[in-house]
């Protein structure tokens, strides 16, 4: 004979129905191929939607929407620069490369992206057939006019950065230029993280039928990167809004309690209130709250979209 309470007998689950979650989520990941399950949660949660992330990751895995993760291989370890001190405010610090790519009739074209290493925000991405260094020049000069003029860029050894045009250019101004160790890419890595986000979102995600429609669809993307996309590195919130307020509070947790973004950290060591170090023994007491970080996503598998 088993006894149990006859309500456990008559119990009838009061979960809502998530189809419409379960659409939503299909329709960020069928646009936004290139997300995780957590930036399909801040989408979530900035329509409004009362989701957990732990909900919000059950599902994405029920629907098979997990990213395929490949690491290449590295039989050298990778060494940076220690010689650089990390940004504290925007326009102390951009980042500047080329991207290469071709139209649909097969012509190649070069695409010049900049980015500010403390608040994420790219200022330009100017696609041309062709870039020589006077090229390179003026579109510094017309952003640097609405958007001031950074203390320091970091370059590769490229013909286009070296030039004397360039030298000129930055000496005039009060440029310093930064130049990675040849066969190091690591020395400028915020711009290859950046190439990589817009190869993969944007250059991967279109065809481009004349120089025009380039440039259009890349702005178009550039306004949805520093508006719209979120990012861990700045608390998940859009580029613009940091570099307007000139503070990116980074919320975001690791494995092991609370760490804050390196020049966030800096920004709000005054500010710091007195019982912090008790509130830290509290957390540590506890343990993280938030599940265990996954590997970055990489490429989403054809049979998912």
């Amino acid at each position: 004979m088993l006894e149990f309470d006859r309500s456990t007998y008559h119990y009838r689950a009061r979960r809502p129905d998530q189809a419409g979650l379960e659409a939503r989520i299909k329709e960020i990941c069928a646009t936004r191929v290139r997300y995780g399950y957590r930036r399909v949660h801040v989408l979530l949660r900035r329509e409004g939607w009362d989701v957990n992330i732990k909900r919000t990751h059950r599902i994405y895995n029920e629907l098979g929407l997990q990213l395929r993760n490949k690491t290449p291989e590295r039989r050298v370890k990778a060494k940076l620069r220690d010689d650089r001190k990390a940004p504290t405010q925007p326009n102390e610090t951009w980042a500047m490369d080329f991207v290469h790519d071709q139209l649909a009739t097969g012509k190649k074209i070069r695409v010049l992206t900049v980015v500010d290493t403390f608040s994420r925000f790219s200022p330009i991405i100017d696609p041309r057939f062709s870039y020589r260094a006077e090229d390179v020049v003026q579109s510094l000069e017309r952003i640097c006019r609405s958007n001031g003029y950074p203390k320091t860029i970091r370059v590769d050894q490229g013909s286009e950065f070296i030039s004397r045009d360039m030298d000129l250019w930055a000496y005039a101004k009060g440029v310093t230029l930064d130049f990675s160790r040849p066969g190091k890419p690591t020395d400028n890595a915020f711009i290859e993280a950046f190439n990589g986000r817009f190869r993969a979102e944007c250059l991967n995600a279109h065809w481009f039928l004349t120089l025009d429609d380039a440039r259009s669809k890349m702005e178009d993307w550039r306004k949805y990167y520093n508006e719209v996309r979120p990012h861990r590195a700045i608390g998940i919130s859009p580029r613009l809004r940091c570099r307007v307020t000139k503070a990116c509070p980074a919320r975001h947790r690791k494995r092991a309690g609370k760490l804050y973004h390196p020049a966030v950290q800096r920004m709000g060591a005054a500010q710091k209130p007195e019982n912090s170090s008790q509130g830290a023994d509290q957390c540590r007491e506890r343990g993280p709250s938030t599940p265990s970080r996954q590997p970055r996503a990489i490429r989403r598998t054809e049979s998912n979209y």
